[in-house]
């Protein structure tokens, strides 16, 4: 099969108008990720997350072998999770699964929405089909942060135990002088 000049041409015009449509949804879906703060919504969720598991470390050590845990190990720990869930890790993705999930009047409406510029009449029925997505979305993001996230346990065992076999080794040592 041979394609002519304008067969071409048709071809270019159609992935540059493509491109074009796509660069807006992403352009969109970062806009919608901005008004509505979402990415200090997920960093403060990740801190919340964070504090959590120290503190669980920190009473697992209390209860069962009467230790503390030093602010050193804590922060080490805190840095990893800060790192490894750093919400420009996922930002790209989320954009990503809202620039292929909603239309761009449906990420405008919602821009809109959020910007406070309410909703016209006309648009209550989009925006409660909307409304519907929402769960797929969730279920698509958690998913993407799921597969594309690292993790902090091997090195939270290891800073631990460290710590801990260092903090015997310096009792032997004291109870031999």
């Amino acid at each position: 099969m041979k394609i002519g000049f304008t067969g071409y041409s048709l071809i270019t015009c159609m992935l540059l108008v493509t491109s074009h449509v796509h660069s807006d949804a992403i352009r969109d879906a970062n806009r919608l990720l901005q008004v509505t703060n979402l990415g200090k919504q997920f960093e403060l969720t990740a801190q919340r997350q964070t504090r959590d598991i120290i503190r669980t470390y920190v009473s697992i050590l209390s209860m069962s072998l009467k230790v503390a845990l030093p602010e050193q190990i804590k922060n080490k720990i805190a840095s990893c999770y800060a790192e490894v869930y750093a919400w420009e890790n996922f930002h790209p993705g989320i954009a990503q699964i809202f620039a292929n999930n909603l239309s761009q009047k449906e990420l405008r409406l919602l821009i809109d929405f959020y910007r406070d510029l309410g909703l016209p009449p006309m648009e209550i029925r989009a925006f409660k089909d909307l409304i519907s997505k929402a769960e797929q979305i969730q279920r698509m993001s958690a998913e993407y942060i799921l597969v594309n996230s690292g993790s902090c346990v091997d090195q939270d065992a290891g800073l631990i135990h460290g710590y801990l076999a260092n903090r015997q080794l310096t009792e032997a040592l004291v109870i031999a002088d």
